[in-house]
């Protein structure tokens, strides 16, 4: 198969998180034809495809899974884009790495190329299994490099955000809506906060030439049990994307300054940055072949759960980031091209 077949044939196998196995079989089945079964370790429904020989190890990280449909039908190729879902998150990216997988070149260049094709990414933080195949297979945890081959839009992204998730509570007293004067509104309560927060804007950080923009955005909010009672308590969501510059302790501080006078806050997720490490030889390397600009990643990624372990990894895939998770995602042909060649050449130098 050539890419855009191995695209379309990943796109037709529904994964959405929670049911990577079928997609799982399918990618080991085949790998399994060049690599051998020893090459190929099933882990429930992730797969890890190469071996230590001795050489450096490059890690290729990619998932399996995909966010719920949103009525997609088969995968379909239009005007040089492939359309279907996944096509850009991430499975452009899983179609990369099965064919770099199978490359003699590759196999035979410097490095012990490895492929980490995970379940549970678009899920809760929780079921992503990326963390216990590294703990598992702890020789991976000597990997010089990682690419995670999630959409980068042309570029090499270095890095990435982190979050917390605050949970933020006002108290009031419920009352009958025609005597609002007996009660105390949580909502109004509130708006004053809510004000305070919309109106902070982006604090962008430079890190090695990079602009990261640490943002608060208010996600969610409810409040209120019916439409003639005054509500005693109203929740919502803070979301604070920080940058590679604080840890996750540090950023948790800055969400209590900000919640100074709210009734209750209670940290509920959090996920460190990614570390930037513009200087690597293999970043050089694929920018010298590719001839990609470095460019710092908003989101967050996989390279932050790598760079606990210590190996620097990039955000370097086919796809941009504007198509994912849309119901008419799709990814660019030639991204596929572009990527697979550049990594090649540098994975087989």
């Amino acid at each position: 198969m050539n890419l855009e077949e191995t695209l379309v044939s990943l796109v037709d196998i529904p994964s959405p998180t929670g049911f990577e196995g079928r997609l799982c079989t399918a990618v080991a089945t085949r790998l399994m034809r060049v690599r051998g079964d020893s090459a190929v370790k099933r882990i429930a429904n992730s797969l890890v495809v190469g071996e230590s020989t001795g050489r450096p190890i490059v890690l290729l990280a990619g998932h399996l899974d995909t966010v719920p449909p949103q009525g997609q039908g088969p995968a379909k190729v239009e005007e040089g884009r492939l359309t279907g879902l996944g096509a850009a998150d991430m499975k452009g990216g899983v179609a990369v790495m099965i064919h770099l997988l199978e490359d003699p070149l590759v196999r035979t260049g410097p490095y012990d190329v490895v492929g980490i094709f995970y379940e549970g990414e678009e899920g809760p933080a929780a079921g992503n299994a990326l963390e216990p195949i590294l703990n598992r297979l702890d020789w991976l945890q000597d990997a010089e490099f990682a690419v995670v081959l999630e959409p980068s839009d042309g570029e090499i992204q270095l890095g990435c955000n982190g979050v917390v998730n605050a949970e933020v509570t006002f108290t009031g007293k419920a009352a009958h809506s025609a005597r609002p004067w007996w009660g105390e509104n949580a909502i109004a309560k509130a708006a004053p906060w809510i004000e305070r927060i919309g109106a902070i804007p982006p604090n962008p950080v430079t890190i090695e030439g990079l602009e990261y923009r640490e943002v608060m955005s208010i996600t969610r909010a409810v409040g209120g049990i019916a439409n003639n009672v005054i509500p005693s308590e109203f929740v919502l969501n803070l979301n604070y994307r920080f940058s590679p510059r604080r840890t996750v302790d540090d950023a948790i501080e800055q969400v209590k300054a900000v919640c100074e006078g709210v009734d209750r806050v209670e940290i509920t997720d959090t996920a460190p940055a990614g570390p930037v490490d513009a200087s690597h030889p293999l970043v050089d390397g694929i920018r010298s072949v590719s001839g990609a600009q470095l460019a710092p990643k908003q989101g967050w990624t996989d390279v932050a759960r790598l760079g606990l372990y210590g190996i620097p990894a990039v955000n370097y895939g086919p796809g941009e980031a504007f198509h994912a998770h849309k119901a008419d995602e799709s990814v660019a042909l030639q991204d596929l091209t572009s990527i697979h060649a550049t990594l090649q050449a540098v994975f087989s130098a």
